[in-house]
């Protein structure tokens, strides 16, 4: 099958079991686009040692991870995981970017997009930016994140109905990587990626790290500065790192779902 062929080009290391791409940003950019060509439906995790983390801890977190079709290293914690474990990745292909670069390659495809998750008035305000940012591209729905399990449904009833190249999920990431997974099938949409708090930038809301943080792979430090009440969450950074440096070898290897 096409998918399966697409699938085999991607080069990735295991760390933990997830496999994790090794493609540049130009790369991914290009595989995704021939993703959404041939219609192959993957769901994108862009990951970070936050969410391998809850992988280690959650067997069914874990899980979610290792089907996804497409695993990007967004957080430096994987690139430098990546180099220690002497399979480098080709860069840091942050998910932000990432969502901007498929945008960008929208504009001369004519991609259409839906966008799910957020505030009501952020994730409008993203849609109307978004386009104007992009003209050439289609917002073809949008709708708030704050729905019920009970709703799921309705929610994927109404994505299919407007057959998007493209779905862009803001939503925590315990919630959002679970919620494509669950739904990955139904949906059949090419392109299914969290993009966290992306739409809280794109409307403003919320700044992006300053390129100095950008490139000295501080932009979680940024993003604690403007949110202290993740300082909890960010505790997982160095225990990542701990662990990586006294796993080592089970870390490049180990197919299992446990953190034990």
């Amino acid at each position: 099958m096409m998918g399966e062929t697409i699938a085999k080009t991607v080069p990735t290391v295991s760390i933990y079991g997830i496999a994790v791409s090794r493609m540049n940003m130009r790369e991914t950019v290009e595989y995704l686009t021939a993703v959404i060509e041939a219609r192959t439906p993957h769901q994108v995790i862009t990951a970070n040692p936050i969410m391998v983390m809850a992988a280690l801890e959650r067997p069914d977190y874990m899980a979610v991870m290792r089907r996804a079709e497409l695993v990007v290293p967004d957080g430096a914690g994987l690139v430098w995981a990546a180099g220690y474990l002497g399979v480098p990745v080709a860069e840091r292909v942050a998910g932000f970017d990432l969502m901007h670069k498929l945008l960008e390659r929208g504009r001369e495809k004519g991609w259409k997009v839906f966008l799910l998750g957020a505030a009501h008035d952020v994730v409008r305000a993203s849609a109307e930016r978004l386009e104007q940012m992009y003209p050439g591209i289609r917002i073809v729905g949008w709708r708030d994140g704050f729905f019920k399990s009970d709703q799921d449904g309705e929610v994927v009833d109404e994505i299919v109905a407007a057959a998007p190249d493209l779905l862009f999920v803001a939503n925590s990431l315990d919630r959002q990587e679970p919620w494509i997974d669950r739904y990955k099938s139904r949906l059949n949409v090419p392109v299914m990626m969290g993009v966290g708090g992306s739409f809280d930038i794109v409307a403003g809301r919320l700044k992006r790290a300053p390129l100095f943080f950008q490139r000295m792979r501080l932009e979680w430090f940024y993003r604690l500065l403007q949110e202290p009440k993740r300082f909890k969450r960010m505790l997982a950074l160095p225990k990542f790192v701990m662990r990586v440096i006294r796993d080592k070898k089970k870390a490049l290897h180990d197919d299992g779902p446990s953190a034990k």
